[in-house]
This record gives structure tokens, C-alpha cells and sequence, in this order.
């Protein structure tokens, strides 16, 4: 199965350290060889990277590694195919225009194939992938319920919600989805996430020795939140969230956070 990697933060920041545990996992410590891709957000800009080569050997994901691009929303993919052959345009994250905002979308897991009879409206796929499928149809059933944005941030969380437990009766949906300033984490089995803020300390990556003090690189007031498939560093402690449940941040703080009615 795919991974996912996703932050949100208050002050424009690099993902270097993270990026480089999730890279290891694209054909070195893991077996996600069929493409990666990374979106990092510059005001309502999207900056977005996509290879259909495995991570590890990838001279793109090397720069990605090294060469730190600011960014307070970020979201990133190694992918494992289930559905769709490996190319370009089957690979993660996924984007499309809504309320003149650029949304961008990884997802983990595999859906069933009746996915594919689902109506489509305004939004379609240019790949093959049951994931990019399924953004289309959710992007469209948010265009069709709200034509403007609401102005009650909650009815979008929660209609949002209710889309993400339809998608996780056909199979495994875990997701990432950002409108450039909120990010939706959404889980159906695996997904957990880590703030980092004052008193900063060190972290150690757990596929590859590598270790950074944040309390060099960062302020008092910045506050850091990852989210990953699985917990990146080894020496400390993350959230696991449970299936059915999705938490939206904004700039590294919490915004919602929603349950499923089979587990609350």
C-alpha cells in the first residue's frame, strides 16, 4: 500500500527532515516503488513534483531532500499501484480548481471497483487510478453542495466527513486534501501525526540515521504539525488516529476533529 506525508504549520516551513524518512521508504526500507510526488503550497500557489520512479533512486527527490522550499501546507506520496499502471499521470498528489482555490489530494489504500460507476459531474480523472476517481467525485459532490464556499467552516468539515466514510465503505480510503490553508486527515486504517512546538528537542528519523535538533532551526513561536501513514522518528510519541476519524489543522493547530458514529 501507498504512504502518506502531509504538514501544516503557522510559519512558512521546509519538510526536508521528514521528506527524507518517507523517500527511504520508496523502494529502500519499504516497498513503494511505483512513483512519488510532493505539492507544497505558496499562498493559494501550488508547487507540486511528481516522479514515477521509485523515491530512493530519484535524483528529484534527492533535491527535494536537500534544498528546503518554505511552505506553511504540504502534501506528499510514495506509491505502491494497485490500480493503474505506473506513469505520470497516475501518481499522487492530485490536484483541481474549486471557489478559485487550488485543491490538492493524496490517498492511501484500494477501493472496490465499483468506485468506477460512481457519477461524475464537472471533475475528471486524467489517470486511472481509483484514488484520482475518487477526488473527482468528492471534489464534485462539495462543488454541488456548496457552490460558494460556507460560511460556517464546520458544515465543510462535516460534509467532508460524511463524503470520506462513504468512500471508506467501498475499501481502504486514507487521505490528505488542503483548499491551501486547512488540511483534512482523514483515516480508514493507518494515519498519525506529531506537533512540535516550544521547548523544541531532537528527532531521529527511524529508516535512515539521520537526527535534527529543532530547537536550532526554529523559533519560540513556530508550531510544526506531521502527518504520516506511520510515525517517521523513533523517539517520539504520536497520535494514531482511529478508523472513521479526521482531524483538520490549520497553521499546525487543530481546526476540527470529527469521529466516526461507530466509534464516538
Amino acid at each position: 500500500m501507498c504512504e502518506l506525508l502531509g504538514m501544516s504549520a503557522n510559519v512558512p516551513t521546509d519538510i526536508c527532515f521528514s521528506f527524507t524518512g518517507l523517500m527511504q521508504r520508496g523502494g529502500g526500507t519499504g516497498p513503494h516503488r511505483d512513483g512519488w510526488g510532493i505539492a507544497f503550497y505558496e499562498g493559494r500557489g501550488l508547487r507540486a513534483f511528481h516522479d514515477p520512479n521509485p523515491s530512493i533512486d530519484s535524483p528529484i527527490a534527492r533535491l527535494i531532500a536537500d534544498y528546503p522550499i518554505k511552505s506553511k501546507v504540504v502534501i506528499s506520496h510514495i506509491r505502491q499501484a494497485n490500480v493503474g499502471q505506473v506513469c505520470l499521470e497516475n501518481t499522487h498528489p492530485f490536484s483541481r480548481e474549486l471557489w478559485g482555490r487550488t485543491w490538492c489530494y493524496a490517498h492511501n489504500g484500494q477501493l472496490d471497483p465499483g468506485l468506477f460507476e460512481w457519477p461524475l459531474g464537472t471533475y475528471q480523472p486524467v489517470g486511472t487510478t481509483d484514488s484520482e476517481y475518487a477526488f473527482c467525485w468528492l471534489l464534485g459532490e462539495i462543488r454541488q453542495h456548496f457552490p460558494t464556499p460556507p460560511e460556517d467552516s464546520q458544515q465543510l468539515v462535516e460534509f467532508i466527513h460524511s463524503r470520506a466514510e462513504r468512500l471508506r465503505q467501498l475499501g481502504v480510503f486514507n487521505m490528505l486534501l488542503s483548499d491551501a490553508s486547512s488540511l483534512y486527515c482523514y483515516c480508514s486504517s493507518k494515519l498519525a501525526w506529531i506537533t512540535r512546538r516550544s521547548p523544541f528537542g531532537q528527532a531521529h528519523l527511524s529508516d535512515c540515521e539521520l537526527a535534527v535538533d529543532f530547537a536550532a532551526v526554529t523559533t519560540p513561536n513556530d508550531i510544526v504539525t506531521v502527518i504520516a501513514t506511520e510515525p517517521l522518528t523513533c523517539n517520539e510519541s504520536w497520535h494514531k488516529l482511529a478508523p472513521g476519524e479526521m482531524v483538520v489543522f490549520f497553521e499546525g493547530e487543530v481546526q476540527a476533529h470529527r469521529l466516526s458514529p461507530a466509534s464516538s
